[in-house]
């Protein structure tokens, strides 16, 4: 493999946005540890659904909880649509606290999925912290997965082609963290239709009370940081009942990790990028399924951060399209 470089080098319109992410979430950030959403909205770039096809896909939401404005966005394909067509679950990153389907960068990125890899893409705004502490993320993803098991709910909100049978649990940093875990609450519960057959997990949002390599040597990044991620577990835990880093929402391989290995856990792959602080923490993750005697794959880009497969300008989010496509064709034929 390609040894990586000194330092990260960037395009400076990739910088740009990181660093507005960051500066502009920072600034949200209230003394007392809470967010404000008012300020946020002043930045809050979202996009409506389009009924007529934007790149070869059409989009429309679906409300599965108003009381709790529990919401997904779906992506389908218009292009080389096939009648039996996977489904794709995906859980949108920003440490559990911040970002949304309907936003202009996850829009255009589920919709590149969605075209690219041939899928229906299921995008999953859950509640967000600190106003929704652990599980609530949780919970509402797997309430999402209840609902498009339900025959009727689905025949409102997905297309016919659509088969849930066929169903891949995806999602980028705090929601990959949310795809491992629902997928181990899928291999216990049983649903009439829906299974869940793999699972894709992009730079997924794990940690530990150790600190890592990768963690000091990227202690300061443009993309996240390591202050940054302390805070985006402080926030999502709920204060005063001895959670540490080590609880196994957060460490899944560590100390009190479950115990997978009789368990039929999906087809997983893991995507690593070498300038990310979680990096160790994601190829922990890999070992472990491995260790466990599980099927899982470990794709790495080591000359690129946190948050790449968000930004079309890197070479490396198409490659990422490529490698997903290519995984779920694997996992698809052997489950056929």
């Amino acid at each position: 493999m390609e040894a990586s470089p000194a330092s990260l080098s960037l395009p400076w319109k990739s910088k740009l946005l990181l660093a507005a992410f960051n500066t502009i979430t920072y600034v949200a950030r209230r003394t007392d540890d809470t967010v404000n959403r008012g300020f946020l909205k002043l930045f809050d770039f979202r996009v409506p659904p389009s009924s007529k096809p934007i790149n070869g896909v059409k989009t429309y939401d679906v409300t599965v909880d108003s009381t709790r404005n529990l919401w997904f966005r779906v992506f389908v394909p218009t292009q080389d649509a096939t009648e039996d067509i996977p489904v794709m679950v995906y859980f949108h990153g920003g440490g559990f606290a911040f970002l949304s389907p309907d936003m202009k960068n996850y829009d255009a990125m589920c919709r590149r999925m969605a075209r690219k890899v041939n899928s229906i893409v299921v995008s999953v705004d859950y509640q967000l912290a600190p106003e929704h502490r652990y599980p609530a993320q949780h919970d509402d993803g797997f309430d999402v997965l209840k609902f498009l098991d339900d025959e009727e709910n689905r025949s409102t909100s997905l297309p016919g082609n659509a088969n849930v049978s066929r169903c891949f649990l995806a999602g980028d940093s705090a929601g990959g963290n949310i795809a491992h875990h629902l997928a181990l609450r899928a291999c216990e519960f049983d649903f009439q239709q829906l299974k869940v057959i793999g699972v894709v997990a992009i730079q997924p949002f794990f940690g530990g009370e150790e600190r890592t390599k990768s963690e000091k040597a990227n202690e300061v990044n443009v993309a996240l940081s390591l202050n940054r991620t302390d805070w985006y577990w402080k926030v999502f835990m709920t204060p005063g009942e001895g959670y540490n880093r080590d609880h196994p929402i957060i460490n899944v391989s560590g100390p009190k990790a479950i115990n997978i290995s009789k368990m039929d856990f999906p087809a997983t792959i893991v995507v690593v990028a070498g300038f990310d602080v979680l990096k160790d923490w994601q190829k922990k993750y890999y070992e472990w399924l491995k260790k466990s005697d599980k099927e899982a794959y470990l794709v790495e880009y080591p000359n690129t951060c946190h948050g790449f497969y968000a930004l079309p300008e890197l070479p490396e989010s198409g490659y990422l399209m490529s490698e997903l496509k290519d995984f779920m064709h694997m996992v698809l034929k052997k489950a056929s």
